[in-house]
């Protein structure tokens, strides 16, 4: 008999992601007790699971992408009701311990055509980035920008390194901050949708903090 390892690297990534999955459920379940050491320690082990069950959803998405075999599934949905869920989680992590501000442009459109499942993955990793590094506030935002609906995330932290803001998509990054996998995952999400001639885009740089943004034609 004859295996294909990749296949079953992909299924072993697979069961490892339901797994942690499974412990996230878990870590959630887990009441805080107003005791500082214990309190921080748990929120720190909910977000890691949450991120560590993200790259292994991300690096299936792009295993797929490779083959080929991944396609966008475009449909009209509400940028305005993906915020709103996206407040609502961020700030279950958050816990009161950053304060999470959402943000919608007057010029945002009631529905919008994206696959919602995929850019609500790309969203939650800036996120959860951003919970991780931020010191004080969070702010998630839908806005239009040149006809393009254009879905940010800032923070206060530091911001990025200057070796995140080069990098261009084309290549594995290396850096401090891990391997680069959410950017090139957020950099595929953006390009998969396309309208009249424009692809999406993906736009990070600094302004008092990180900017994540992810532009959807």
């Amino acid at each position: 008999m004859t295996f294909d390892t990749t296949d079953m690297h992909a299924a072993l990534m697979h069961e490892l992601k339901n797994n942690l999955g499974l412990l996230t459920m878990t870590l959630d379940g887990m009441p805080v007790l107003g005791i500082p050491e214990h309190d921080t320690k748990l929120d720190e082990a909910r977000l890691i699971c949450q991120r560590s069950v993200e790259r292994l959803q991300q690096a299936l998405l792009i295993y797929k992408a490779d083959r080929q075999a991944l396609h966008p599934i475009i449909d009209a949905y509400s940028p305005h009701d993906l915020l709103r869920e996206m407040g609502d989680n961020a700030s279950s992590l958050a816990r009161n311990r950053l304060d999470v501000e959402i943000l919608v442009g007057e010029q945002v459109p009631d529905l919008w055509f994206f696959d919602r499942s995929l850019v609500e993955m790309a969203i939650l990793n800036a996120i959860h980035n951003a919970l991780a590094y931020a010191k004080t506030t969070i702010r998630i935002e839908a806005d239009m920008h040149d006809d393009y609906l254009a879905f940010t995330v800032r923070d206060d932290s530091q911001g990025y390194p200057e070796q995140i803001l080069a990098y261009d998509g084309a290549q594995t990054y290396h850096g401090g901050q891990g391997t680069g996998l959410g950017l090139r995952f957020a950099q595929l999400i953006a390009e998969l949708h396309k309208n009249q001639g424009r692809v999406g885009s993906l736009k990070l740089y600094n302004d008092a903090g990180a900017v994540f943004s992810l532009l959807l034609p």
